[in-house]
């Protein structure tokens, strides 16, 4: 596999899927009916294809692999790609997610079907370049490409207000790239490249690596979205269609994420320790602020896109961490928070096609009416506070363990976005699912039907799989995670020694045994 070009077919494959689907012959109803099935076989291939991906990886390694290099306009732009650990994981993310999404889409959406699933499918091939990129710019392209389709999802299939924030999400998430633009045109001018692995290496002087930081820096807290620069982020969920919700959160999001880890730590080491205070500072606001303002909605979607800000600051301090332990734990809580919140906004959607309202006070008693809806949605509300055993709580005590090591307050601090979340979370639970059915149009709701158990199903295993056997997720990032701590080793700060595992480490090799790592 490592000769056959199989990431350019996992891209150029849905792009090539879209453009027919938007010329499918015959009626509307038939048009609908064969953009549904073709959207699903072509992200079914590709979740085999992502299969396939994992399965001839070597998770040994931190190197790039199933590169690939087409020269276009050397020494400018060239169409290269190549995946390591890190990478895979998170394509291996987006392509579990969008037959789901097709799948949560095949009802609910009844206008314009074929255009609505060729802008899925443009949407999944834009995402796999952005992880497979290794040119500079091909990254670029990518990476505002998602920009489009998402835009289009939200403008037409949108909720009343869809126009409002389709242009608040595109405004955002475009001007804070300009200014990552000019420093990418700037580095390949310097380092007289754009391969992204020659720039991993490539020493840029320390005074201008803050300027080149922070231009990075404006592009992914966008992104992720940090605080205060998130508020296009309700906007956008509310309005967007459960599968555009969907995507949003459970990749989307995670493009700022990969762009500190790929960028801004490897590239600028100097400067990301000395500005790591303003991340810190803004994520622990965000933990408090964004996790209080949660606790005060009434609508199921906007109290779940608080919560996606709340989480990604917890991305943030564990990238920020300086070791192992916590740059891994960020990654862990990357793809816990892509299945989890992915989860919870379909659990949003099954109710709302039922409903047609997603205020919190309109239900109650529903676990009475749909029992198999009430398990899946307690599963991924736990998975979702951190309960030992599912996949939010492995990535959430790696960050606090490595970040503890760098900065005890911060660590402190974000801890209140633990119980803050488990606040607002069994607050949603508790109001939608327990009590009384005192409304007939509750009492008439049906349990979940079989394509919103294959919806729901697939991630639950998931959850639970990561939260029982996390080193499956984990041992492919290592390798790579482990040649970016080296690289930031030289400028880190200094990293506090927890007093107990001192202690033991004083004893001789005869009373203890401490393990090199500890996952």
């Amino acid at each position: 596999m490592m000769g056959f070009p199989i990431l350019s077919l996992m891209i150029l494959l849905p792009l090539a899927a879209a453009t027919l689907l938007l010329f499918v012959p015959g009626d509307e109803n038939a048009r609908a009916n064969t953009a549904r099935w073709g959207a699903l076989g072509i992200t079914l291939v590709e979740l085999v294809l992502g299969i396939v991906l994992w399965a001839q990886f070597d998770v040994g390694s931190a190197s790039f692999q199933y590169a690939e290099s087409l020269p276009l306009f050397e020494p400018y732009f060239s169409w290269s790609l190549g995946i390591d650990g890190i990478s895979l994981v998170l394509i291996a993310l987006s392509v579990f997610l969008m037959p789901i999404c097709i799948l949560a889409s095949w009802t609910s959406i009844e206008k314009r079907v074929p255009e609505y699933m060729a802008a899925f499918l443009l949407m999944e091939a834009l995402m796999i370049g952005v992880f497979a990129a290794t040119d500079l710019f091909l990254f670029y392209v990518f990476f505002e490409g998602g920009l489009i389709p998402m835009y289009l999802i939200i403008g037409i299939w949108g909720g009343k207000d869809r126009i409002y924030a389709s242009y608040k999400f595109f405004l955002y998430t475009l001007l804070g790239s300009v200014l990552m633009l000019l420093a990418m045109l700037y580095m390949a001018h310097v380092a007289g490249t754009t391969y992204i692995p020659a720039l991993l290496t490539h020493d840029f002087d320390p005074k201008v690596q803050t300027w080149l930081w922070l231009a990075f820096f404006a592009s992914f807290a966008v992104k992720m979205p940090m605080w205060p620069v998130h508020t296009w982020l309700p906007d956008a969920h509310v309005q967007a269609p459960t599968a555009g919700s969907v995507i949003l959160a459970g990749v989307l999001l995670k493009m700022g994420g990969y762009g500190f880890i790929r960028f801004s730590l490897p590239m600028f080491p100097a400067a990301s320790a000395e500005l790591m205070w303003i991340v810190f500072a803004l994520s622990m606001i965000a933990v408090v602020v964004t996790s209080l303002i949660a606790l005060a909605q009434s609508d199921m979607k906007k109290l779940i896109a608080y919560s996606s800000v709340a989480h990604m600051a917890f991305v943030t301090v564990g990238l920020f961490g300086f070791n192992q332990q916590a740059i891994e734990g960020s990654i862990v809580v990357m793809l816990s928070h892509g299945l989890v919140s992915g989860a919870l906004f379909l659990c949003v959607g099954v109710v709302y096609d039922r409903l047609h309202t997603r205020d919190i006070d309109a239900y109650g008693g529903v676990a009475t009416i749909m029992p198999r809806y009430a398990i899946l949605f307690m599963l991924f509300t736990m998975a979702s506070v951190g309960l030992p055993g599912t996949s939010g709580f492995i990535g959430e005590f790696l960050v606090m363990m490595g970040a503890f090591r760098t900065s005890t307050f911060a660590t402190a601090v974000i801890c209140t976005g633990i119980i803050l979340g488990a606040a607002y979370m069994l607050y949603l639970y508790r109001k939608v699912m327990f009590g009384n059915v005192t409304k007939d149009e509750v009492r008439a709701m049906t349990d979940l039907n079989v394509r919103e158990i294959l919806c729901l199903a697939p991630i639950a295993v998931f959850v639970l799989w990561m939260g029982i056997a996390p080193n499956v997720f984990i041992d492919p990032v290592r390798a790579p995670v482990a040649a970016i701590v080296a690289r930031l080793e030289p400028t880190a700060p200094h990293q506090q020694t927890v007093s107990v595992v001192k202690a033991a480490a004083a004893k001789p090799q005869s009373e203890t045994h401490i393990p090199a790592e500890t996952h």
